[in-house]
């Protein structure tokens, strides 16, 4: 069947941007939640504290806001068969719109009613927002709201699609986004250009239903960094602008849990949480350790200063140390869990499904600082920049943040 590109030929915006103030992806820029900026260690909606603003939606959505710039963007899908797509960005400082685009779904718009079609997070390379839903339209806007270009990824491909809804994440490295559409019909993942929208690459995938992200391994040098693709039976790592493999780990992976990429080891959610590394002499990867208690329930592990920490069933959070995988501590709270736990400053945010923001200080112990009721539904994993949280829930997008520096405008309650 014909493919369905549209491109906008307008020049590429020119943006000056910090991307260590940024967070802009799925779980951060580098696909691991955490900031060294504090965060505040309680907010209150009833009496204003520490609430910047809170600003409804115009639908429904699972996927996490991203904060590119003065910006948080976010998707939602709306209709009563989830067909209508919006992008919305919003002022970081005030709350208010800056641009609102919406758009037919071309693609299944059938879903999971826990979920919506908004379910996968948008992603920026600093110019560009690239929007995917679970219709499999991946959409591309600039920063001031222009559209670039449209692929309707199930127009081009029938029978992809997942009864469940699809929920894999966009991922940028350079000048590519990757997406996973790993199902039970046609399954690949393509490498597609980011300035064009045209496919730079594609890998056939098995046909099986998988939910977690394409995640980012960081190299060395930028030219070694790579690709995680989760499959049922194994890791894989791939060059991000071939697709070519570049090694693999056989293991029963998490389906919905995403790995993380950390100082070129991959930390793997699987019977436990398996930390990877590729043995370059010996041309294949090898465990380093597997730790069956820190088994991911559905949450991604997070790792931050030595440790990693995972959410398991039953609302446990365990730390573990990344030497040797042993659990330094177990801290319950109260479940259960879809969005990842992020960090600010040695403080982790954990946000159940009830809207319960639960406030933990790490260390050698794990210590329950606060709980803040947000909203109900919440599936969204936060984002954290230049010392605020974002949390979003269906009807709501909210910025937690202490008091504005001195000289910076002042925010609305």
């Amino acid at each position: 069947m014909k493919r369905i590109t549209l491109v906008l030929a307008t020049s590429l915006l020119a943006v000056g941007l910090l991307a260590g103030a940024d967070w802009r992806q799925f779980r951060g820029t580098d696909n691991n939640p955490v900031s060294e900026e504090p965060a505040p260690e309680r907010f209150d909606l009833a009496t204003g504290e520490n609430v910047a603003w809170n600003v409804p939606l115009v639908g429904r959505g699972p996927s996490s806001p991203i904060v590119v710039g003065n910006q948080v963007i976010v998707t939602c899908s709306s209709g009563p068969r989830q067909d209508r797509l919006h992008v919305l960005a919003v002022d970081t400082a005030s709350g208010k719109r800056n641009w609102h685009r919406q758009f037919w779904a071309t693609g299944q718009t059938l879903v999971n009613s826990f979920g919506a079609v908004a379910q996968p997070t948008p992603a920026s390379d600093g110019r560009l927002v690239f929007a995917f839903y679970s219709s499999n339209d991946l959409a591309c806007f600039d920063l001031d709201g222009n559209p670039r270009w449209l692929r309707g990824l199930a127009f081009e491909n029938p029978t992809t699609r997942n009864d469940a809804g699809m929920s894999s994440s966009p991922l940028v490295v350079g000048p590519t986004v990757i997406v996973q559409l790993e199902n039970q019909g046609a399954s690949f993942v393509e490498g597609i250009d980011t300035g064009s929208g045209e496919t730079r690459w594609r890998i056939e995938r098995d046909r099986s239903g998988i939910w977690s992200s394409p995640t980012l391994l960081r190299g060395k040098t930028p030219a070694e960094d790579a690709v995680l693709l989760v499959g049922r039976d194994r890791l894989s790592a791939h060059d991000p602008q071939t697709g070519k493999q570049l090694w693999q780990y056989a293991a029963e992976c998490h389906t919905i849990s995403s790995p993380v990429g950390h100082d070129g080891r991959a930390y793997l959610p699987a019977w436990g949480l398996d930390a990877i590394e590729y043995d370059a002499a010996a041309g294949q990867s090898r465990l380093l350790w597997r730790q069956p208690r820190m088994a991911a329930d559905n949450a991604s592990p997070v790792i931050a200063g030595g440790r990693a920490y995972v959410i398991k069933g039953g609302g446990i959070l365990v730390c573990g140390d990344l030497a040797d995988g042993n659990v330094a501590w177990q801290l319950r709270l109260a479940g259960p869990f879809w969005a990842t736990p992020v960090v600010a400053a040695g403080r982790l945010y954990a946000v159940n499904y009830d809207g319960l923001v639960h406030v933990v200080e790490l260390g050698e112990k794990g210590k329950l600082l606060a709980k803040c009721q947000f909203d109900a539904r919440i599936l969204a994993t936060p984002a954290v920049a230049d010392g605020a949280i974002y949390l979003r829930s269906d009807e709501h997008l909210c910025k937690i943040a202490g008091k504005a520096k001195s000289g910076e405008p002042k925010e609305n309650p």
